[in-house]
């Protein structure tokens, strides 16, 4: 019997780095870039590998980023978005079988990119008004679904809570909790699909280790930086997202 666990060096040469970006991003410094993680680990296993084998990982990258930023979440704006993500993982969970991982990553990293063309040639001013409720239903849905997917549920959501100018702590909170329930309620729906086999789960308790470490540097990044910068990081994140997903989706 085969040892249950991925041993293949290359397979952790681009595992490691894309655990610690995830960790990073879960801490809300550079948030886009944790989309890369899956479209990296795709270049040595499957995408719904790839996606089972982080589940771990975000569960405890989660709990950390919730505890680091207990107190400074957004709960009305909570209220609002979290039934949504719970659409999208049902949506998700339905079509999972039936959609092409690579075709989501082009509508994802399609729709990243004309988001930052927006904000780049109609840049918002300060007395503009906070994008409308039916938008924040749309991406929010779309979030869970893209996240239900491959893990990427991080520029829908983005384009939404961006534009609402809160503090780089409100933003990273208000994400954390956000993504602790709809990363929490994937488990069943990717247990009944057979993603959560032996061979994964053991892969991704020797990655564990890596995940404090990742999201500790964000924190530490996210609480002393400005906010013009953060939401510089955070446009690079997204823009280098957008790119990535787009080129695998469509090459």
């Amino acid at each position: 019997m085969p040892f249950p666990l991925i041993t293949d060096p290359a397979f952790y040469a681009v595992t490691i780095p894309a655990v610690l970006l995830l960790g990073v991003s879960k801490s809300g410094f550079g948030a886009g870039f944790g989309s890369l993680a899956v479209p990296m680990m795709a270049l040595v296993v499957s995408v719904p590998e790839a996606a089972a084998i982080l589940m771990p990982v975000l569960f405890l990258m989660d709990v950390l980023g919730m505890a680091a930023f207990r107190k400074d979440f957004d709960t009305a704006l909570l209220k609002f978005l979290v039934p949504f993500g719970m659409l999208g993982i049902g949506i998700g969970a339905l079509l999972f079988k039936l959609l092409n991982a690579h075709t989501v990553a082009a509508l994802v990293g399609g729709f990243t990119l004309l988001f930052l063309a927006q904000r780049l040639l109609f840049p918002p001013q300060p007395d503009s008004a906070p994008p409308p409720r039916w938008l924040g239903a749309l991406l929010s849905t779309t979030s869970g679904f893209t996240s239900f997917i491959a893990h990427a549920g991080g520029p829908p959501i983005s384009a939404y809570v961006i534009p609402l100018k809160l503090s780089p702590v409100k933003f990273t909170a208000t994400m954390a909790f956000f993504f602790f329930v709809v990363n929490l309620s994937k488990w069943i729906p990717y247990g009944l699909l057979g993603l959560l086999d032996l061979r994964n789960m053991a892969t991704s308790l020797v990655l564990l280790p890596i995940a404090p470490i990742g999201v500790w540097i964000g924190v530490r990044l996210a609480r002393r930086i400005s906010q013009v910068w953060f939401y510089r990081f955070l446009y690079a994140g997204m823009f280098l997202t957008g790119v990535k997903l787009l080129w695998d989706g469509l090459v």
